[in-house]
């Protein structure tokens, strides 16, 4: 591959407060949140826990899609590094008021009205989740139900109004008479302009290319610089561990790495996907995936982060990858011009460790679609125990797949995340159930090959004990769902039906 020639540097350059912001000098690792709060002055927009759990500090990014139209998503302000910013537009809570010609947005006097707001520190926070909510569902003539509400502000934390006046807002939100709704195509025209300028290269250590070759050459010419994507876990290394990251490859801009491609073996995820984008692909070919989905991190986080950076990362409590490995997954991987497929169970080596070669790195993951499975069927399921419900990091969590023919197991993978030093199958359990038939008889066979399988640690989120008991535990939740001929129908384990309430 031709080494392309290194863009000169420039600026960062990005719209807000209805024009284009020039920001020179910007230091790699300056935070969004820093930049508004001491150099924009707009402190509206607070600083609550540093680390994307509160959302005190939530802002709405806006970027061109693929179709070229503006979209809006929610992010947390205080893990997204400034140059990330380049070519996008920012909006923070001094923006709504402006745009609805009144003291108060619509959203805004919806809280003031349902008494949504008592200390009011984390009250910008909900009002920017609840703007985004607004727009998407205003500008598309329809209205959220109260979960989707729920759902929508999972990232935002109250700890003295409750949630039900600040959910009473985001239903009253859309009772005003006229909708206050952004002009997008001035902001629109706006980054078409932006995205016309070359690539990002502040010449301080961050570099930006926008096209796959580009990365790529750029990735092996610099093999030990630090790749960044939704920057929802490397965030925390600067925020809360303050540490030096080096040189930043951004792999944010890189169009053909948020792609989702189909086929009619493999559903393909770029790297640069969002969590998001990645798991509501998964759920439509396994409508099982989607409650664990939702308890993914938060919107803000979902939005921001990438299955590939959850993957590639190899937290051993990151929720991607033993759903991914009960489906079977495989990483494309690229060095320069070189692919290579590597099936995702043997990708790693350990604690934080993988395979990965100097210069390369992910560029998509490779799933097997459900009617792969054929001629058997595949039953799959994805389990998570966490302290709490929402937004809340896994004590354990199980990716669970059986093929069967009839009643007899042909195939099983079962994953486990919080069970060892990596994300691991139990060999010795699916040893236990191939070739068996899908009966109590082989189930308590599995459970007993866990022991073998595993010795989990203790820590903050769990005892050694507790996970070995809730891991048999969640097996038999699995078969008690899956069983052929008997299994529990959905409304029977699902939490939302069992309280009378939608999903």
């Amino acid at each position: 591959m031709a080494m392309s020639p290194p863009c000169a540097p420039r600026p960062v350059r990005f719209f807000h407060r209805g024009g284009v912001t020039t920001v020179a000098d910007a230091e790699p690792t300056r935070t969004v949140l820093e930049w508004l709060r001491e150099d924009a002055h707009c402190t509206g927009t607070k600083e609550g826990c540093a680390e994307g759990d509160c959302g005190a500090c939530t802002v709405v990014l806006g970027e061109l899609g693929a179709d070229g139209e503006l979209a809006l998503r929610p992010v947390n302000a205080c893990l997204q590094f400034l140059p990330t910013l380049d070519g996008r537009a920012l909006f923070t809570v001094e923006d709504l008021a402006p745009l609805a010609q009144a003291p108060l947005h619509p959203v805004q006097q919806a809280m003031v009205d349902s008494h949504g707001s008592q200390c009011g520190f984390c009250t910008p926070g909900f009002v920017m989740s609840l703007w985004a909510c607004y727009e998407r569902h205003r500008g598309a003539g329809t209205r959220p139900t109260r979960q989707a509400l729920a759902d929508a502000l999972s990232g935002n934390l109250c700890r003295c109004t409750g949630y039900r006046p600040i959910l009473d807002a985001g239903e009253r939100m859309f009772d005003a008479p006229a909708p206050a709704l952004l002009a997008r195509e001035p902001v629109a025209a706006a980054l078409r302009a932006l995205q016309a300028e070359p690539a990002l290269d502040t010449g301080g250590g961050f570099s930006a290319p926008r096209t796959l070759d580009a990365f790529a050459a750029l990735r092996l010419a610099r093999p030990e610089a630090r790749l960044l994507a939704g920057s929802t876990d490397i965030g925390l290394w600067v925020t809360k561990q303050f540490r030096e990251l080096g040189e930043l490859l951004y792999i944010g801009q890189v169009a053909e790495l948020k792609r989702i491609d189909l086929d009619e073996r493999w559903l393909t995820i770029g790297a640069a996907a969002s969590l998001e984008d990645a798991w509501d692909a998964l759920a439509a070919e396994w409508p099982a995936l989607r409650e664990v989905g939702l308890r993914f991190a938060s919107p803000p986080i979902r939005r921001a982060g990438t299955m590939g950076g959850n993957v590639a990362n190899g937290s051993p409590i990151g929720d991607s990858a033993p759903v991914l490995m009960a489906l079977g997954a495989r990483l494309l991987l690229r060095q320069g011009t070189r692919l290579r497929r590597l099936p995702l169970d043997e990708f790693y080596l350990g604690y934080m460790r993988n395979r990965l070669e100097p210069g390369e790195f992910v560029q998509a993951i490779e799933v097997p679609r459900a009617a792969a499975a054929a001629p058997a069927s595949r039953e799959v399921r994805a389990y998570k125990i966490s302290k709490r419900f929402d937004c809340d990091i896994s004590a354990l969590c199980a990716g669970l797949a059986v093929a069967l023919d009839g009643e007899r197991i042909v195939e099983a993978r079962l994953a486990f995340g919080g069970m060892a030093a990596t994300v691991a199958r139990s060999r010795g359990a699916e040893a236990a159930l191939r070739g068996r038939p899908w009966d109590e008889a082989a189930l308590q066979a599995a459970q007993a090959a866990l022991a073998a399988d595993f010795e989990p640690l203790s820590d903050l989120r769990a005892s050694s004990a507790y996970r070995a008991q809730v891991a048999r535990n969640l097996l038999r939740r699995f078969w008690l769902e899956t069983r052929p001929g008997a299994a529990l129908p959905a409304a029977a384990v699902s939490v939302w039906a069992r309280e009378g309430r939608a999903a």
